[in-house]
């Protein structure tokens, strides 16, 4: 449902055309699938070994060429030197330990002049509504347990790693979801879902 909102975000922001993009925590593949038909280059990774598995079929269905790995971001930024015109990171830094290491790989797997694109869940009441009591709990649309609470970010946390990491704000905006009407938009409330795009500068001699 949120993905149409997740692609109308990105190509705001970023022709994907013939361009290199690195997903990371790629689960399924519906994002990287998305890009693809786009026209991007894409390597998606994950270590969900099942996820990967759906999103290979998928793949195979689409007739699309996606590279997928079982890999961690840390060990592709440790056996890579190729830099990527684009990286997105969707919906995944609420689940990790760790969150700010994930935004100091990406940004050495960015080229200069890139733009690196994240999502996550607010630390704020309404998202702990939102996010676990309705989602959860209410309407059963994802697992029990899937989300903590105290792993939620607020934005300006996240601002500040892609900051500490060399990275320039370039937009926050709000993501709404109606689990009723199935319906998603970009809004300016960030108090829930929320959206980045950063850009990694161009260094000048």
């Amino acid at each position: 449902d949120i993905n149409p909102v997740r692609i109308e975000y990105i190509t705001s922001f970023a022709d994907l055309d013939q361009q290199s993009v690195l997903d990371i925590g790629c689960g399924g593949g519906i994002l990287a699938t998305a890009m693809a038909q786009q026209g991007a280059k894409v390597t998606a990774i994950d270590k969900a070994t099942q996820a990967l598995d759906a999103a290979r079929e998928q793949q195979q269905r689409a007739k699309l060429d996606i590279d997928y790995r079982e890999i961690t971001l840390e060990e592709l930024a440790d056996t890579t030197s190729k830099q990527y015109d684009y990286i997105t990171c969707l919906e995944l830094l609420e689940h990790i330990p760790q969150p700010g290491s994930i935004i100091t790989s990406a940004m050495s797997l960015l080229k200069p002049g890139g733009k690196i694109f994240l999502s996550t869940l607010n630390r704020h009441p309404l998202a702990y509504v939102g996010g676990i009591l309705i989602a959860e709990h209410l309407l059963d649309l994802i697992p029990t347990g899937t989300h903590n609470y105290h792993k939620f970010i607020k934005p300006a946390e996240l601002a500040t790693w892609l900051e500490d990491s060399g990275a320039r704000i370039d937009d926050i905006s709000g993501l709404s979801y109606n689990p009723c009407t199935r319906d998603a938009s970009l809004t300016s409330n960030v108090k829930v879902n929320y959206l980045v795009c950063a850009s990694k500068p161009v260094l000048v001699a």
